[in-house]
């Protein structure tokens, strides 16, 4: 079964969005659940914002509104050849602004200045941030601008009660996890709507009421498991796996042996525990 389709099996019943997931160029049903969130926010302008935007098509989340429903756009890349055919697909959209540029947590490539130089509203509809690393970090760094909608990645295998966030340093890619987000969110004044299987929707508190959630608490909201490896100790010191047991990235199996600190030898219930 395919991975998006396996996480939405196992999904919650108040994340109750995922219901609207179809798929035009997003990865895991993201496209379907934007519509539907812009569906019931109010005073909608129709400006997007995408980063780590690739070719500006391939998994991208705001294709869709750009393409197809006339929304005008920033798209960020910073890989040369990528922007390349980022230019190609969106030279002929006069509502389509494409920077070949790295997003930076402050100074002439922050965020804040480049909306600034482009004159989005303070209040535009949308921001997707992807980046495989330093998310938290950017959407932290977004200062002067409140869009109404954060799409933002999270690493999906950081379990549900770990706050986690990695380094703050642009040569670094670890992820976040999705707690840490809930909490950056919160303190943004944002909450968290919908997930996929690594992306979270949240939407200023104001709106959140329009979307009828009885229940946004994480474990209600994304079911952890499916990615998840848990690891334990037994009497003897030997550490044992459960859930996967894949570097999913690299798509290497490793084994129970191979995480083990303690040589066989050694392992042993020790003498001086007393019962």
């Amino acid at each position: 079964m395919p991975i998006c389709q396996q996480a939405a099996k196992n999904r919650k019943d108040h994340n109750h969005l995922a219901a609207y997931a179809r798929t035009v160029t997003s990865q895991c049903g993201e496209d379907g659940i934007l519509e539907r969130i812009f569906q019931l926010i109010p005073d909608v302008q129709k400006f997007c914002v995408e980063f780590g935007a690739w070719d500006g098509k391939a998994l991208s989340n705001i294709w869709n509104l750009t393409k197809n429903q006339g929304w005008n756009s920033l798209f960020i890349e910073a890989n040369p050849e990528r922007f390349k055919e980022l230019l190609m697909n969106h030279h002929d959209n006069p509502k389509a602004i494409c920077f070949n540029r790295l997003v930076e947590f402050e100074g002439i490539h922050s965020l804040d200045n480049m909306l600034q130089k482009v004159r989005f509203p303070v209040d535009f509809d949308l921001i997707s941030i992807d980046v495989d690393g330093n998310d938290w970090h950017i959407w932290d760094s977004l200062k002067s601008y409140h869009p109404k909608v954060v799409l933002v990645e999270f690493n999906p295998t950081i379990p549900n009660d770990v706050i986690y966030v990695q380094d703050r340093d642009l040569s670094v890619n670890q992820g976040n996890s999705l707690l840490a987000f809930i909490q950056l969110g919160k303190h943004k004044g944002y909450e968290l709507i919908a997930t996929t299987p690594w992306n979270a929707f949240f939407v200023k508190k104001e709106y959140y009421p329009l979307f009828q959630i009885e229940d946004n608490a994480i474990d209600y909201m994304y079911d952890d498991s499916v990615y998840g490896t848990k690891i334990f100790q037994l009497f003897d010191e030997t550490l044992t796996l459960a859930g996967v047991k894949k570097l999913l990235w690299h798509g290497r199996d490793f084994t129970d042996e191979e995480i083990q600190v303690l040589p066989i030898s050694a392992r042993r219930f020790p003498d001086h525990i007393s019962k």
